[in-house]
């Protein structure tokens, strides 16, 4: 016992004297040849010294737990055998008697200490303890209104920290104005957190909000893990670049008992490169870390980088090599939109088309002002319709458009933009003519090569005619992307 630190041996000794000493009554007790004669020990003793007397399977000895516990070494008798190598001569049974010896011996002081530990009103550390539970209520407290804050701006994608987190600052960033605001309503949260918590533990430094922020995503990942179960899953992989690194985002798709298709985000990885090898040992890497295996893979997507749908040494080969049942599937709407761009921009017309309506989203909405011209501008035609009958009105109708850029990741973004700028020709014609006459000199010039190709027969076929074929196209995209979508109506919208 003396081996162990001090400020713990009060608390060890508790445990070991709650616990009981080791009486293993059902043993087979082993004879040792003593005096001539096979002798053992006698289970009897437990009963008759059922307080502190303990036997050793592996050493075939007899203890005193009380004596292990208190007696000291440099007091009488403290080195006996029932401390130290342990009672074997099963002859002498009176030993045991002797051991005990009177009111003053060290057995009986070592047992008044025992009973002392064991009261509560004689115990320091029962008072020490009180307190205790005081201070951990506390902490929890102050851990759930942490946890509270965390999980909510989890949930809502939000940033955490702000700008300025000193004790001056009048927005210390997310999590500390979502703390107060909790203490606001609860007395009981006010009391512990923030200004009125210990100076060492607010739990809420970066490192503090960093733990919890691991220890939800590994409830989330083992929930997700629990919902899975032994049922077999396809994998969804893309990349997920950040400012600083490149990183690997993975989703597990899968089927769950009552027959839904799941589609659960299953974290983000760090990566060296994006090249196939790499990637794999990321996703395995992954995978292995929630005790999942790529034999119960039965499927993979990712899009059609080469490094990903390589025949010969992309990552679908590299699975399929390592397990045969791991199907690749190419998004078909992202396939669609691939198309779709390839043909355009094979179409000189089409592209020029496009080029001109990306000019002028940036001419137009360049500055504020010309936007709210814009505006003022659509709004007086729709009153103008209104007045006429040309249009109706009525809920969801008539809403306020603006000039949308066509983005090349996005190409459902085109229609939108060729929906917008049809719907709001006359407008755009009308501010490109304010341009041209108030803006500086390059602006000008730009804003009237704009109206003149705005107003060739070309732009406005190829207009009409791309937002018809987007059109179709659109309302296919949406239906490859519906997660109930059964392929016999995709092919019918394919054949349209």
């Amino acid at each position: 016992m003396i081996d162990y630190n001090p400020n713990d041996q009060d608390r060890i000794r508790r445990a070991y004297l709650q616990k009981g000493p080791c009486q293993p009554a059902d043993h087979k007790f082993p004879h040792t040849i003593i005096s001539g004669r096979l002798r053992r020990f006698n289970p009897s003793g437990f009963a008759t010294y059922r307080s502190w007397l303990e036997y050793s399977v592996e050493k075939d000895a007899a203890y005193c737990l009380y004596c292990y516990l208190f007696k000291r070494p440099d007091e009488e008798g403290g080195r006996d055998s029932f401390t130290t190598e342990g009672f074997r001569n099963w002859k002498r049974s009176d030993k045991f008697e002797i051991h005990v010896g009177g009111p003053n011996s060290a057995h009986n002081k070592a047992r008044e200490k025992a009973e002392n530990l064991l009261k509560q009103k004689q115990n320091i550390e029962t008072s020490l303890s009180r307190q205790s539970d005081h201070i951990r209520r506390q902490y929890r407290t102050r851990l759930d209104a942490s946890l509270q804050a965390i999980r909510y701006l989890l949930k809502q994608g939000l940033a955490f920290l702000g700008h300025d987190e000193s004790y001056e600052a009048r927005n210390k960033g997310n999590f500390h104005e979502l703390l107060r605001l909790l203490s606001h309503n609860s007395d009981e949260i006010r009391s512990v957190v923030l200004e009125n918590a210990p100076e060492n533990h607010k739990l809420t430094s970066l490192d503090i909000q960093k733990d919890i922020v691991r220890a939800c995503a590994l409830e989330i990942s083992d929930a997700i893990i629990k919902e899975l179960g032994d049922s077999n899953f396809a994998i969804l992989v893309d990349e997920s670049r950040d400012v600083s690194k490149e990183q690997m985002a993975m989703v597990l798709h899968y089927v769950d008992p009552t027959g839904r298709v799941i589609e659960r985000f299953f974290g983000i990885r760090h990566v060296t490169d994006t090249n196939a090898v790499t990637l794999k040992s990321a996703i395995e890497a992954t995978l292995t870390s929630h005790s999942l295996s790529l034999s119960r893979l039965r499927g993979q997507g990712y899009d059609g980088a080469s490094n990903m749908r390589g025949q010969f040494n992309g990552l679908k080969t590299l699975i399929l090599n390592q397990n045969e049942s791991t199907f690749y599937i190419h998004c078909f709407a992202h396939q669609l939109k691939l198309a779709l761009v390839a043909v355009a921009k094979h179409h000189s017309q089409i592209e020029l088309m496009f080029n001109i309506v990306s000019n002028i989203s940036n001419v137009v909405g360049a500055l504020a002002k010309r936007r709210d011209i814009l505006r003022e501008k659509r709004a007086t035609k729709i009153v103008e319709a209104l007045e006429s009958g040309e249009v109706k009105s009525g809920k969801g109708l008539n809403q306020e458009l603006a000039l949308k850029r066509p983005g090349e990741t996005r190409w459902s973004s085109h229609y939108y933009s060729l929906m917008n700028l049809i719907y709001m020709y006359s407008s755009v014609v009308e501010v490109l003519e304010i341009i041209e006459t108030s803006a500086a000199a390059k602006k000008r010039a730009e804003a009237l090569s704009i109206i003149v190709l705005m107003r060739t027969f070309e732009f406005v076929f190829c207009v009409h005619l791309m937002k018809d074929i987007l059109g179709l196209t659109y309302e296919l995209s949406q239906a490859l992307q519906k997660k109930d979508q059964d392929i016999v109506n995709a092919i019918e919208l394919v054949q349209i």
